[in-house]
């Protein structure tokens, strides 16, 4: 488990992620989503929608214990993370879309987490059920430096832009702090775990890519828009599910239900680098074949 003091460090680098996140928008971008707001719409469909079936369906497909089946579901349930928005970015997806479809799913996390972790944890026996308080709680207050994000941008727009980088970065440090402390004091535990685990946390991410990318496409977002979605919907965000967990658990409760999401948090760093330059190429592709076919019409003109 986490100690005192790291669960607090925990606590204010996900306030700072979080100044991030709400730096990094503008009121501008928020008229842009009204004007088109399909893209949101289908990312929070797939963010709430497809994401806790998908955790609920691999746990039970795989038999988890209550412990591990209780961390797979939570880390369904989350909002997209920052972290989403740095991949988007170098996989040249549509970061605007990106950084709303993070931003849209946090704030109507306040209602959504709770209402489907609910849902989809209501067949787990034993006390392993988060309290909906406790979710509630934690995600009103991150949505403070949120607000007080979005207010330094509007003030400064270079000051702005420093924090929503100093944010963002942060996702990947705070992923990284959560390996180096709390791997090698469960080492063994790692050691002990069986494959169903190790597949459910690499599983939610890929199938959550595919999942996105699939259902953007059947309801008629573009290519590029569709790429953007899948790693939104794929990329939840973990620091937060530890945050809960932490305030939600003790001792071997909070370590056993703490091995999912962290064990989601490393895999889905490794595999949406993957899948980053697999989209990039993609991308690439798109636009030399677009410039191609400019100079092929004016060659004709």
């Amino acid at each position: 488990m986490l100690s005192e003091l790291e669960t607090k460090l925990l606590g204010v680098m996900m306030m700072v992620i979080m100044l991030g996140m709400g730096a990094s928008l503008t009121f501008k971008d928020f008229a842009i989503a009204l004007r088109r707001p399909q893209g949101v719409f289908v990312g929070l469909v797939c963010q709430y929608g497809v994401m806790p079936a998908l955790a609920y369906g691999l746990a039970t497909l795989l038999q988890l214990p209550p412990a591990y089946a209780v961390g797979l579901i939570l880390m369904g349930c989350m909002p997209g993370g920052t972290t989403s928005n740095i991949f988007t970015y170098f996989s040249k997806g549509d970061l605007s879309l990106s950084i709303l479809m993070t931003m849209g799913s946090t704030i109507v996390a306040i209602f959504m987490v709770p209402l489907t972790l609910a849902f989809y944890s209501q067949g787990i026996e034993g006390d392993w059920k988060i309290p909906p308080g406790n979710v509630i709680q934690v995600l009103f207050v991150l949505l403070v430096p949120t607000v007080i994000g979005i207010a330094m941008r509007k003030w400064n727009a270079n000051v702005g832009a420093v924090v929503e980088m100093i944010g963002g970065l942060l996702g990947v440090a705070v992923i990284l702090f959560l390996m180096g402390s709390w791997v090698p004091r469960n080492f063994q535990l790692l050691l002990d775990t069986g494959f169903p685990v190790y597949a459910a946390s690499i599983g939610l991410g890929l199938f959550g890519f595919a999942l996105g990318y699939g259902l953007s496409r059947l309801l008629r977002q573009t290519p590029r828009r569709g790429r953007t979605i899948a790693l939104e919907t794929g990329i939840q965000n973990g620091p937060l599910a530890v945050l809960i967990v932490t305030l939600s658990f003790a001792g071997d409760q909070q370590r056993d239900v703490l091995l999912l999401p962290i064990l989601y948090s490393f895999f889905i760093v490794l595999s949406s680098s993957v899948v980053t330059i697999w989209f990039r190429r993609i991308t690439q592709r798109e636009e030399l074949q677009r410039d191609q076919a400019k100079i092929g019409a004016l060659a004709k003109a």
